[in-house]
């Protein structure tokens, strides 16, 4: 009996320590998930962390001259709903921000958007068809890794070449922006713009002055730290500049002058239409799925995904990776499978509900580096108000948006375009500038991405043959 009693003790203690070991195993294996878990929003909330609050939100304008007229003329010319877009893009610059820790923009795909506003019969229908079968196509390069294989194999100077073309477009554009007076529902200019105004030429020529003597040539970094040496000098009395000086001259240096501009703009789209503020109405517009008829699928593919597709490749993944890696460092580059998995991903889901199809650029990340964005708090704070007046306003923002003056609009967008084109600078050698130029002038001209890529790859591997051709004779001749 007491040999059974015994075996049965026993035969409960090897349960109960199976039962043991099998929760210690459970909480094993829940402890990496957990810890991963612990580790992402650590991840997210450094990668949010603001380093200059004043700094971080005037970067967070530094896209607004891209965004505002694409959106404006999608939603004039064809219902676009700027509601629905404004919460779906606001949710993508909060998502970005959070994984990349950098300034990542959240831009309209340009090529879509200029064929629907030249094209009466490209709807909504067909935008979205567009954006869904260029995202598929980027998704897929990125979830195979085969974007990787395309960022190595893609050459410096070719690279180069898109970003100063696509600096220079912007920049081109911007000047017919401050120039001439526009219809963005059409897409087109008109007269003149007068001297005189509260869109005229002289508030665009302040504006632009104030930008360029608050911010200078962006080299907001170098300034910093050459004040903190003149204020560590004065502090030693070996300086002759008083400490009141050089904290006048940091303060200077720190003003918003992005954010101000477009606080301006605002108010002089209240001054010019006060009706429109009072029609601003609450409540987010009402989403519904957008219906896409084979027809819709074809025509946005045809026209509207094949031209889109190598600008959505060259700028808004390969551009973008090199130009986070030049103005961040390599330990804060993005990678091209990433990049090319969110802009993949961020269409997937919002083109199904009517957002305008969206991607990154290199372009409005040098615009919100421009105006001092340096970390994922600057665009996940412009998401954060883009997704909060999408939610109290919805559609209506449209009647105040379109009183906003488009001259200011033109202003950012040129100082966002000119920073992408300084990029070229670093091309030391005579042959990478020729590629540069051959990249830049096709592109231009011919007005495609695609066009130029090709034109300046041919040209980089005849120099690049006629280099060994021309090695392997002189080796010869030495023989």
């Amino acid at each position: 009996m007491h040999i059974r009693e015994t075996g049965t003790e026993a035969v409960k203690e090897r349960s109960h320590l199976r039962i043991v070991s099998m929760s210690s195993a459970a909480v094993w294996e829940e402890a990496p998930s957990s810890r991963c878990l612990t580790g992402l929003l650590a991840k997210a909330r450094a990668n949010l962390h603001f380093q200059s609050i004043w700094a971080e939100l005037n970067g967070a304008m530094g896209d607004l001259g891209t965004y505002i007229p694409i959106v404006l003329a999608l939603a004039l010319a064809r219902d676009l709903d700027l509601g629905t877009t404004l919460i779906f893009t606001g949710a993508y610059n909060i998502i970005t921000g959070a994984i990349y820790g950098v300034p990542m923009p959240v831009q309209p795909m340009k090529s879509i958007a200029a064929v629907a506003i030249s094209n009466p019969s490209f709807g909504i229908p067909e935008i979205m068809a567009a954006g869904i079968c260029t995202s598929s196509v980027v998704f897929f390069l990125g979830a195979t890794r085969l974007m990787d294989v395309v960022y190595r194999l893609i050459p410096l100077p070719i690279v180069r070449g898109i970003q100063l073309s696509q600096g220079l477009a912007f920049a081109i554009t911007a000047v017919r922006y401050v120039r001439n007076s526009q219809d963005l529902g059409k897409g087109k200019s008109l007269g003149q713009r007068p001297w005189f105004g509260l869109d005229g030429l002289v508030l665009v020529i302040v504006a632009a002055v104030f930008i360029v003597i608050v911010n200078g040539a962006g080299e907001g970094e170098e300034q910093e730290e050459n004040l903190s040496a003149e204020i560590g000098r004065a502090g030693d009395g070996n300086e002759r500049k008083t400490p009141r000086k050089i904290w006048a001259r940091r303060v200077l240096f720190s003003i918003p002058s992005a954010v101000l501009v477009f606080v301006l703009g605002v108010v002089l789209a209240v001054i010019r239409k006060p009706s429109a503020a009072g029609g601003l109405k609450i409540g987010p517009s009402r989403m519904h799925v957008v219906k896409i008829s084979r027809r819709a699928w074809r025509d946005g593919f045809v026209k509207g995904a094949v031209p889109q597709l190598p600008l959505s490749l060259l700028n808004s993944v390969v551009a973008v990776c090199k130009l986070t890696g030049d103005l961040f460092g390599a330990e804060r580059a993005a990678s091209a499978t990433s990049v090319a998995v969110t802009v993949g991903a961020m269409n997937l889901v919002g083109c199904w509900f009517g957002a305008m199809p969206c991607c990154h650029g290199a372009g409005g990340l040098a615009g919100q580096y421009k105006f001092g964005g340096r970390t994922g708090g600057c665009v996940a704070a412009l998401g954060a108000v883009k997704t909060t007046v999408g939610l109290l306003l919805g559609g209506s923002l449209l009647r105040l948006l379109v009183e906003f003056p488009v001259g200011l609009l033109g202003v950012l967008l040129l100082f966002a375009g000119v920073e992408l084109a300084m990029a070229a600078r670093d091309m030391t050698s005579k042959a990478e500038s020729f590629v540069v130029l051959i990249c830049t002038a096709v592109s231009l001209v011919g007005s495609s991405a695609a066009l130029g890529f090709v034109c300046c790859m041919a040209v980089h591997i005849l120099l690049v043959l006629r280099k060994k051709v021309t090695m392997n004779m002189n080796c010869s001749n030495n023989v």
